[in-house]
């Protein structure tokens, strides 16, 4: 007799698989007409951002390039504006004990990893605007779950896999 998780999983499949043609257009249309319209019309923000994180470190680059999964378990690059110090992912190991979130989900309420800039664009989820650029390319969709880090879904149950069913999302519930 199957189990609980089963039955959701089974439920959530046969969700996903009854989606309509024209429902899954529509929803790519809207991500694209809605992610040229957010870089056309925040370019000068976007510009801006750019400027003070060049400022804050010449070296580094602006955009942080991170591998994330998406839909069906297939892995893409997502883009964020880097909002921590440069090579902050190798010293995540040391930072691991001091974890705030429950799970695979990496959370610190002081990072010292996060640079002044990082920190106000972060507060204001200004960072993720690069992202815009993953919806346009089909990676993201404007609507839809986080995508996790391979690492975290390393540590998925078969129940949690199941949100790899879906699209994924700019601005995700972990936030």
């Amino acid at each position: 007799m199957p189990d609980q998780s089963e039955k959701i999983i089974r439920s959530a499949q046969m969700a996903s698989r009854s989606d309509s043609a024209a429902g899954s257009l529509a929803k790519r249309l809207i991500d694209i007409i809605g992610s040229i319209l957010g870089l056309i019309f925040l370019s000068p923000l976007l510009l801006g951002i750019a400027v003070c994180i060049k400022l804050e470190n010449r070296k580094a680059p602006v955009i942080f390039k991170q591998t994330r999964v998406g839909k069906d378990e297939r892995p893409f690059m997502m883009y964020k504006f880097r909002s921590m110090v440069p090579q902050a992912e190798r010293q995540l190991a040391a930072l691991l004990d001091k974890n705030e979130a429950d799970g695979a989900m990496f959370k610190m309420k002081h990072d010292p990893r996060i640079t002044r800039v990082g920190r106000i664009i972060r507060r204001t989820s200004l960072d993720e605007l690069p992202q815009l650029w993953n919806v346009l390319k089909g990676d993201m969709s404007l609507v839809g779950p986080r995508p996790p880090l391979p690492r975290e879904v390393s540590q998925y149950t078969r129940y949690h896999k199941q949100r790899l069913s879906v699209s994924r999302v700019v601005q995700g519930y972990g936030r």
